[in-house]
């Protein structure tokens, strides 16, 4: 299969039947400890954090990088008024569940949308994740690397991967 074909395949893709298991993302409810959402982003670039294991209802994103403010402490963060202070979010200023420190403004798309729709809200928002979501509830994740494991598959000719 050549380039074009392959993109144009990877790109009419619809998300549910590209996205891996829920069971094999990395999930924490709401009221997890802060130590055992640390232990999860030792090996994972985020944590999706939902209100309980029935609902899925999305409660919002730990990030790898948000760590920073977990780890500070709070005099190190400059409060603005009319902002949530990131000095919250931090272990000495009182965070201790996953639901203190998530963020709250998590980029979603509805897992009946196109592989093409992901990636021009990826580039929009300068993102490499999107929640995956079916009436608020979070049902999957697409991820830049997903989406280049798809392509590469698609490029699989007889066994031999495609060569420019």
């Amino acid at each position: 299969m050549e380039a074009e074909s392959a993109l144009e395949s990877l790109h009419s893709l619809i998300l549910k039947d590209i996205m891996p298991k829920i069971e094999t993302m990395p999930v924490v409810t709401s009221d997890t400890d802060v130590i055992n959402v640390l232990k999860v982003l030792r090996s994972r670039h985020h944590v999706w954090v939902v209100e309980d294991r029935e609902s899925m209802e999305l409660v919002g994103v730990i990030r790898y990088l948000d760590v920073i403010d977990v780890l500070l402490s709070p005099d190190t963060h400059n409060f603005k008024l009319g902002m949530t202070s990131r000095s919250l979010k931090s272990l000495l200023g009182g965070a201790t569940r996953a639901g203190d420190i998530a963020e709250r403004y998590v980029l979603t798309i509805e897992e009946d949308a196109t592989v093409l729709d992901a990636l021009k809200k990826m580039r929009r928002y300068r993102i490499q994740v999107l929640a995956v979501v079916k009436d608020g509830r979070l049902v999957g994740e697409i991820s830049l690397r997903i989406l280049i494991n798809e392509l590469l598959r698609l490029l699989r000719v007889g066994g031999t991967q495609w060569k420019p």
